[in-house]
Order: structure tokens, then C-alpha cells, then sequence
């Protein structure tokens, strides 16, 4: 990510140092007579390509490595509240939105996008706004909500919800 933005403005530099070198240098040339101005401009045109290309190429990896450092973000905070789930087991929704310095929205999104990437198994209180991570084999085995012992329903890929307390429990 570090690398890209350096390639990039080194990209964008090195092409206006071209155009603007090969612009005095042909400037140059027509003061002491070596060109004349159709010499000239028939240099701009090929000058202008690479600074073009130079500039532009820097200009879309400048781009990229700004979409990147986003993504990045994201997964980052996403690693921090995988990292929070396992370590303590229990984990308030709103405990966890501070600590990112995010929104309860983004962090139930969040959840929804590990459970659905296989990487958090446990179950959701969302009256409480509890998280628990639990052995995902212990949860299915038993075909009871851990929160009030009621029976399960599967309610789509990977979640179970409880019909009674409306826990969802991520496998």
C-alpha cells in the first residue's frame, strides 16, 4: 500500500519533469536556430504521449492504492472485533462499537459478513446486545438456545435463531 503511492507520485513527478525538460529543450533549440516551430511541435507530440501515460499511469495507481488502504481498513477493524470475540468470550455490541469508533450498525454488519466468511461461530442477543462465542459443534449437537433452552430454527446459511428469545446463533 506504501509502495503504491510512492510508485505513483514517482510516476507522476518523473512524467512532468519529462514534459516540462523536453518542452525547455526543444524552446531552447528554436532560440539558437537548431528548430524550427514544425520541428518543434512534431517533438510534442511523442513528448506529450509519455507524460500522458507517465502521469496517468501515476494518477490510476494513486487511485488503487487509495481504494486499497479503505479496504484495508475495513478488514482491520473486522480483525479487531474477531479479536475481542475470542479473547473474552462475551462482548457488549455497543462495548465493541466504541472501541472501533464505529456505529452498532457497522458492527452487526460486521458480524454478519464474518459469520458468513466461516470465521465467527457463537450466538447474538440482540435484546442484551450480547455477543458470545461459543464451540459452533457443542451449539448444533444440542439443538437448544444457550441464552433460554428453547428449540432452535435454521434461519439461513450458517444462523440459527431462536423462536423464543430471538437470539440468533452463528455456526
Amino acid at each position: 500500500m506504501g509502495n503504491s503511492k510512492v510508485v505513483a507520485w514517482t510516476f507522476i513527478v518523473v512524467g512532468a519533469l519529462i514534459g516540462t525538460l523536453g518542452t525547455l529543450w526543444g524552446i531552447a533549440n528554436i532560440n539558437e536556430g537548431n528548430f524550427e516551430m514544425t520541428g518543434f511541435l512534431l517533438l510534442q507530440v511523442p513528448l506529450a504521449a509519455i507524460v500522458a501515460l507517465m502521469v496517468g499511469g501515476g494518477l490510476y495507481t494513486l487511485q488503487n492504492a487509495k481504494r486499497e488502504s479503505v479496504a484495508m481498513a475495513a478488514v482491520e477493524k473486522q480483525r479487531a472485533l474477531l479479536n475481542m470475540l475470542q479473547t473474552r468470550g462475551e462482548l457488549s455490541i455497543r462495548e465493541a462499537a466504541l472501541e472501533l469508533n464505529t456505529s452498532v450498525d457497522s458492527v452487526k454488519n460486521d458480524i454478519y459478513d464474518l459469520v458468513g466468511k466461516g470465521l465467527f461461530s457463537g450466538y447474538v442477543n440482540w435484546d442484551e446486545g450480547v455477543l458470545y462465542s461459543r464451540e459452533a459443534r457443542t451449539m448444533r449437537q444440542s439443538g437448544q438456545c444457550p441464552n433460554c433452552g428453547g428449540e432452535l430454527k435454521l434461519v439461513g446459511k450458517g444462523v440459527i435463531q431462536c423462536p423464543w428469545c430471538g437470539s440468533e446463533i452463528f455456526l
